[in-house]
């Protein structure tokens, strides 16, 4: 797969911690394309979610590959990409590195704060009770090349106005 020179940029973190919100408030801001990854699941890993179990690397694994294949489509097709992905383990952001040019922001917060806003949500498929599985999955990214720490104790603007403070594009 030939690589995008788009840059792209992921916005990453455990479920709940505002991703999909960030991510297209930050494309609209730099006024490029967005993807979300959460869209581009198998229905048979919606259903484990749905069902409480904890995706597995093997479920992932084609999920990443068609992620990281429309990642570098539509970077292609916008001129620059944001795409809202959890990419929790080291290996997922390998995989998505093969898009092409990405840099990733990494959204923190405390288990208690991302629990609450969980609870909170409506209409999605990823219930309260896998958030200890996803803090326990994420292998923190911050010792990587191209990662922007954000914490999302702020609102969504000061968050989004943060990373643009932070990103290089």
């Amino acid at each position: 797969m030939p690589k995008s020179q788009a840059p792209i940029i992921v916005v990453m973190g455990v479920s709940g911690c505002g991703k999909s919100s960030v991510a297209k408030k930050l494309a609209s801001a730099l006024g490029v394309g967005f993807l979300d990854a959460d869209d581009l699941h198998p229905k048979t890993n919606i259903t484990k979610m749905s069902a409480g179990i904890p995706l597995t690397d093997d479920d992932r694994a084609p999920w990443l590959a068609t992620v990281c294949e429309a990642s570098r489509e539509q970077a292609d097709a916008n001129g620059a990409l944001v795409v809202a992905c959890s990419a929790l383990k080291r290996s997922y952001r390998e995989i998505l590195n093969r898009a092409g040019s990405v840099s990733y922001v990494h959204l923190t917060g405390s288990f208690e704060v991302i629990y609450s806003r969980m609870s909170k949500r409506e209409g999605h498929f990823m219930p309260e009770s896998m958030l200890e599985s996803q803090f326990a999955a994420l292998e923190d990214p911050s010792a990587e090349l191209n990662v922007v720490t954000v914490d999302i104790d702020q609102t969504l603007e000061a968050i989004v106005v943060e990373v643009l403070q932070s990103i290089d594009m």
